[in-house]
Order: structure tokens, then C-alpha cells, then sequence
């Protein structure tokens, strides 16, 4: 049985910790609010692009009137043998079952496709290190070709399932360069048909309390003004609860940002019965529009994706500093019991002792 010194000790230790989990959720906390600033800020860039694509799209023919063919490679489906996946998760622990969950959908998605070929991106660090531990790496080798120039050409394939890459600390400081890297990397490798699909796993952000994981097919185009959503994760009664206690403890507001107006503004341009006239053919100004659009989509996963880890990581904190409090309640209501029956023993082996003289 522990004695009054050791729980004070322990209590002392539990008090330490209490101290180091509030600090975190704080920093979460402050975090998440220029998070959610720069999700906000890069929504009207994102509408206005697919404003303007559609647009353009009621002035383009999208099928070449002499071959029937499609005009972009980006619109064109395939039977889908090869699929590119793209795992967003987070570059930091302490934030519950923010990674494990996205990891869980990606695995979902990977099993239920058994008969496919899957190529996966990694972007964050946490999902990146346990893919590699279950998926084989993709190799490369240098190959020279008769110009004298060196290519990267892909060995064969280990398995059915690879990790083709990582972009580590993308997620730390979000550059618009990096991203727009990957953008053009994906269409590459689309219009070249290494790959048939290109999907995303991340978690959407809407607010604290509105946010879901979902899998978002990219590549091929079919709809620009909704999002191809393939699969779709809701977070349970309980956890929405929890997210909004530790948001509110935290000074953080629970309701997403009204944008209703600023969408319908959006919307107009791409509706209105109006002639625009622009300074570059439309088609060439479609064909160029369209990276700028893939590239819009995986920026705007990854600014979620980031607000959400963040939310995730506060509420973790908030639980465990909660937690703390609730043992340290504990232990000290134990350790008043122990010190009582120290004090009592002494009182009746002095009285003993008393009675025996």
C-alpha cells in the first residue's frame, strides 16, 4: 500500500502533466484559428476557378467534331486497373484517432479494391511512416536515352500496393509551390495513363463539429461544381459533443463561417447570360484553367486537413487535462484517507500504551 509521501509524489507528477496537456490544447487552440483563416481564405479562389471553368465550358467543345474524341485527356475515363491514392494525415501524434482513423479509410479503400493496382502518395509524416511499414517503396532507376538525358524510370512493380512518394513537412508550412508540384505531377502521370484514377483521403472541415473523412476521386473530371465524393465517414453523437466542449472551452466559435452569399456571388459568373469576352481562346484558356483547378482541390484538402488535426489535437489535450484533474482528485481524496488511518493508528497505539500503564 502506498504511503502519504508516495502519492504525493505521484499527485505532484499528475500536476506536471495537467500542466504540459493544457499548454498543448492552448497552442492547438491558436493554431487552429489561423487554420481555419487560411481554409477560409482560399474557398473564394476555389469557387471562382470552377466558376470560370464552367464558363468556359459552355464555349468549348469538349469532343473534337471530326474524331469524336475527347479535347482533354483530364474528362477521359478509363476502366480504372490503375489508382493513384492520396493520404493526407498529419505530421505530429497527440491527437487522438485523427491519423488512425484516416488510416483506417485508406486501408478500406485499399481492400476493397483488390483487383486494382494502387500507387500511393503520402503527405504527412504520420501516415507516410506506417505505409511504408505495410506497403512495399516503389524503385527507380536512371536510364539515359539517346539525347544523352537522364529519366527516372520505375522498376517493377513489388506488390500490387506501393508508396510512390512522401512530401514531408508539406503540412508544417503549406507552399503554394509544393502543392502545384504535386498538381502537375498527378496530371502527368494521368495524361501519360500510368494511372486510370486519382483519389484523396483527408478530413473535411467545415467547422469543430462539421467535419468528416472522405474519399474524393480527382482524376478523372466529371464534375467540376460537386466534389466526386466515393465515400464519406461521419463522426458519432459522442465525438461532435466532445469536439464542442473542448472548442468552447478554448474560446473557439463550434459554427462554420457563413458563405452562402459569397458562393451565390460565385456562382453568378459562371450562370449568367453573359458574353465575357477573353483576351486568349477559351479552349486555350480551358486546357490552362484546369491544373489550376486540380491544383485548388488538393490545396483545399490539405487546408482542412491541417484545420482538422488541429481541432482533433485540442480536443485530445482537453480530455487528458480533464483526466489529470479527475485523478488528481482521486489520489488526493486517497491519499487524505491513508494520512487519516496513519493519525487514527497512532491515537490508538498511544491510547493502548496509556491503558497498559
Amino acid at each position: 500500500m502506498a504511503n502519504v509521501l508516495d502519492l504525493r509524489r505521484r499527485i505532484r507528477s499528475v500536476k506536471n502533466t495537467r500542466q504540459i496537456t493544457k499548454a498543448m490544447k492552448m497552442v492547438s487552440a491558436a493554431k487552429l484559428r489561423r487554420a481555419q483563416e487560411r481554409a477560409l481564405a482560399a474557398r473564394p479562389y476555389a469557387r471562382m476557378i470552377v466558376s470560370v471553368l464552367e464558363s468556359l465550358r459552355r464555349r468549348v467543345d469538349l469532343y473534337d467534331e471530326k474524331t469524336g474524341n475527347l479535347c482533354n485527356a483530364l474528362f477521359l475515363t478509363r476502366p480504372e486497373k490503375r489508382v493513384l491514392l492520396i493520404v493526407i494525415s498529419g505530421d505530429k501524434g497527440f491527437a487522438g484517432a485523427f491519423n488512425a482513423n484516416i488510416l483506417k479509410t485508406a486501408y478500406q479503400f485499399i481492400n476493397g479494391n483488390p483487383d486494382r493496382e494502387i500507387d500511393i502518395e503520402a503527405v504527412g509524416r504520420k501516415g507516410r511512416d506506417q505505409l511504408r511499414r505495410r506497403y512495399p517503396t516503389a524503385a527507380y532507376t536512371d536510364q539515359t536515352d539517346e539525347n544523352g538525358q537522364t529519366h527516372k524510370v520505375r522498376s517493377p512493380r513489388k506488390g500490387p500496393v506501393e508508396v510512390t512518394g512522401d512530401h514531408p513537412g508539406l503540412l508544417v508550412k503549406l507552399e503554394t509551390s509544393r502543392v502545384l508540384e504535386l498538381a502537375h505531377n498527378v496530371i502527368s502521370r494521368y495524361t501519360h495513363e500510368e494511372i486510370d484514377a486519382a483519389y484523396i483521403v483527408y478530413n473535411e472541415f467545415k467547422s469543430v463539429i462539421a467535419q468528416r473523412l472522405v474519399v474524393e476521386r480527382l482524376l478523372p473530371l466529371i464534375d467540376l461544381e460537386n466534389p466526386q465524393i466515393t465515400g464519406a465517414v461521419e463522426p458519432s453523437a459522442e465525438e461532435k459533443e466532445r469536439q464542442a466542449e473542448a472548442a468552447l472551452s478554448a474560446g473557439i466559435d463550434i459554427e462554420a463561417a457563413d458563405t452562402a452569399e459569397a458562393e451565390e456571388e460565385a456562382k453568378k459568373f459562371g450562370t449568367a447570360e453573359v458574353d465575357y469576352i477573353y483576351e486568349q481562346p477559351a479552349e486555350e484558356l480551358f486546357a490552362g484553367l484546369l491544373p489550376q483547378y486540380i491544383f485548388s482541390v488538393l490545396f483545399h484538402a490539405m487546408t482542412e486537413s491541417v484545420a482538422a488535426e488541429h481541432a482533433a489535437r485540442m480536443t485530445a489535450m482537453d480530455s487528458a487535462t480533464n483526466n489529470a484533474s479527475d485523478m488528481i482528485d482521486d489520489l488526493t481524496l486517497h491519499m487524505n484517507r491513508v494520512r487519516q488511518a496513519a493519525i487514527t493508528k497512532e491515537i490508538i497505539e498511544i491510547v493502548s500504551g496509556a491503558a497498559a500503564l
